[in-house]
């Protein structure tokens, strides 16, 4: 652990920040899977439980229009809102009791997925002004560890709650832990000036300019549409997980634990390690080369030998947080405050959607290619994007020269 992330822990803002999200992160990863579960008891239906996810993922097509939100009023009190918000939203789950009232939990869930998505844009913003810009690369690093830990431990105890107290006792346990990352954000000290006034400003052009500029950006489009390639790659390769284990391993589709595993280890060493590495590298450079061990790890899953597919596993874990987290850093560190919420929620949607939409298509392909096929495939794009990414940056440096200017160089935080 480098000295800057033990100052991320010592400085109150930071702080005060990873509680929240902790706390937050913990209630909804147990949530999520026992919601599933719960849907699956009530109606026995195993495409209404996978309806679960789909409605925490589906708002975030709606990014750019929510982080309009987020630029619109203060992002602390914004924060303390919405989670007080969520935290009566999520009691309305204790009224199901039978199949006809499962609408009720895909209602509040898509709700969640909302307040997530308008969460996101203003911690992001919030983030900007409240942790030094010397500790945001260590700081959104321990941020993911934190994140990725909370995926490995809350589902079991989701799931364990679940069947020792039932639905209800889960979906009040994601609701006090809204409490508690309102709690947190509100003691958190910042000054944050009144947004600007919007007057005639229409809805639309406001979320517009956030694109707008994220697009024109010459340091953002291409950090933030690689670590969506890296996303869609990752949902891709993660569907054939159980093809591999049958065809390729004859293992059983419990070893799925292990890959899991060792993919959130890989990610935690990763976050803890994000901001010393970034210190030393310009972030495209840090971005390509956690891709490009991504695709490395990917490539590796396509063998038969499980040694092999085990450090896969690792590699994965290792090198898809980098691209995000370096993305995340950039947006922080090159977008104007006004326009942080909106830029923050579009980069998020151009991240996280095309998942979903990668999952359907990787399970299509599972079931009629032979899954070293799409194993192989993502990897070769994996590697041709970081390189891509790579030759990005030393066209933007030599760009800059020839106009004069000085060519970005490594970040020194």
């Amino acid at each position: 652990m480098s000295w800057n992330t033990l100052k991320v822990f010592r400085d109150r803002n930071a702080g005060l920040y990873l509680g929240g999200v902790i706390v937050s992160g913990f209630g909804d990863s147990a949530m999520s899977l026992a919601a599933g579960i719960w849907v699956k008891t009530l109606t026995g239906s195993s495409s209404l439980a996978a309806l679960v996810g789909f409605c925490l993922w589906l708002p975030t097509f709606a990014g750019p229009v929510i982080g309009t939100v987020a630029d619109r009023l203060r992002r602390r009190p914004l924060l303390v809102a919405t989670n007080l918000a969520l935290a009566a939203v999520m009691t309305a789950p204790l009224v199901v009791r039978s199949r006809e009232q499962v609408w009720l939990l895909f209602a509040v869930l898509t709700l969640v997925g909302v307040g997530m998505v308008l969460t996101d844009a203003a911690e992001t913003a919030l983030v900007a002004a409240a942790v030094p810009d010397g500790l945001r690369g260590d700081f959104n690093g321990l941020v993911l560890t934190a994140i990725e830990s909370m995926k490995l431990i809350a589902p079991l105890a989701g799931a364990g709650l679940f069947t020792a107290a039932g639905g209800p006792a889960v979906a009040l346990l994601d609701a006090a832990t809204f409490v508690l990352a309102a709690a947190a954000f509100r003691l958190i000290r910042v000054e944050e000036a009144s947004p600007a006034a919007r007057v005639g400003r229409a809805w639309t052009a406001e979320t517009a300019e956030g694109a707008r500029y994220l697009r024109r950006h010459p340091v953002l489009r291409p950090l933030v549409l690689t670590s969506g390639t890296a996303m869609a790659l990752a949902g891709i390769s993660s569907t054939a997980t159980y093809a591999m284990l049958d065809a390729g391993l004859h293992r059983s589709p419990a070893f799925a634990g292990a890959l899991t595993s060792l993919q959130g280890l890989g990610s935690i060493v990763s976050g803890l390690a994000a901001g010393a590495l970034m210190r030393r590298m310009p972030e495209r450079t840090f971005a390509a080369a956690g891709l490009a061990l991504f695709a490395i790890g990917v490539l590796a899953r396509a063998t038969p030998w499980l040694p092999v597919v085990l450090g896969g596993g690792l590699a994965i874990g290792l090198g898809l947080p980098c691209p995000i987290v370096a993305a995340l850093t950039a947006v922080q560190r090159h977008t104007p405050a006004e326009l942080l919420g909106r830029v923050a929620a579009t980069a998020n949607t151009l991240m996280y959607a095309p998942t979903g939409l990668a999952l359907l298509l990787g399970t299509g392909l599972v079931a009629c290619l032979d899954y070293r096929v799409q194993l192989l495939s993502a990897g070769v794009c994996g590697l041709a994007a970081a390189s891509a990414l790579t030759m990005t940056g030393r066209t933007t440096r030599t760009a800059a020269q020839v106009d004069g200017q000085p060519a970005p160089g490594p970040s020194r935080r």
